[in-house]
């Protein structure tokens, strides 16, 4: 198994309102000139959070949601160009899951990719589990990957999540990158049987003089 299941996650919350939030205001572009990850949760929302005219702080700042490990969205979140640094910038903040109406799909899997489930629920549910945060920011959030359910205080919503992701956080096997080192000698195997794998090499052998 190449990763640990993930049946569950809880914890506190971190409501943030707005839909068709996209993925330069998630990680701007201009922050895309590092080859690696560490450290880039540092410009999550970086131009949102400086650009608050009511002088309030962004959820990211509030001291009410500090150590917040679920985040809470509205519809279309993520969309508009694909970026890979958006979903790990928000995993390397802390966040372990995103409950939300609706969400780009690349996003979606690439967040998979990382254990980080993206669960929906229907507007009203959604709406209300964000004023439950807001009002309570030390409200526990449940989300049931087994039952699909968000679970809140005495409130249970029917969440949906599509069956191979579910499967996929379910089975251990959300990382497929290590799913294929812990093949690597399968991989070798089938890598060696396609030509478009070994022929150019042979071909260009061939015509050395």
């Amino acid at each position: 198994m190449a990763g640990r299941p993930i049946l569950q996650l809880s914890g506190r919350a971190l409501p943030l309102s707005g839909d068709d939030i996209d993925t330069d205001r998630i990680y701007p572009a201009r922050f895309l000139r590092t080859l690696f990850f560490d450290g880039i949760d540092q410009h999550l929302f970086a131009d949102d959070r400086l650009r608050r005219c009511d002088g309030s702080p962004h959820p990211l700042d509030d001291e009410r949601f500090r150590n917040a490990s679920l985040l809470i969205v509205g519809r279309n979140f993520d969309c508009g160009s694909s970026r890979e640094h958006a979903p790990q910038a928000i995993y390397r903040w802390g966040f372990r899951g995103i409950i939300g109406e609706s969400f780009a799909d690349i996003f979606a899997d690439n967040a998979r990719r990382l254990g980080m489930a993206c669960v929906t629920l229907p507007h009203n549910p959604l709406r209300q589990l964000l004023r439950a945060v807001e009002d309570d920011p030390t409200i526990v959030v449940e989300v049931d990957i087994e039952r699909l359910e968000v679970r809140y205080g005495s409130t249970v919503g029917s969440a949906v999540l599509p069956q191979t992701t579910r499967e996929m956080l379910r089975s251990g096997l959300w990382d497929t990158m290590a799913v294929l080192r812990e093949n690597s000698e399968a991989v070798r195997d089938v890598a060696g049987r396609l030509p478009y794998m070994t022929g150019f090499s042979n071909q260009q052998n061939s015509q050395k003089p």
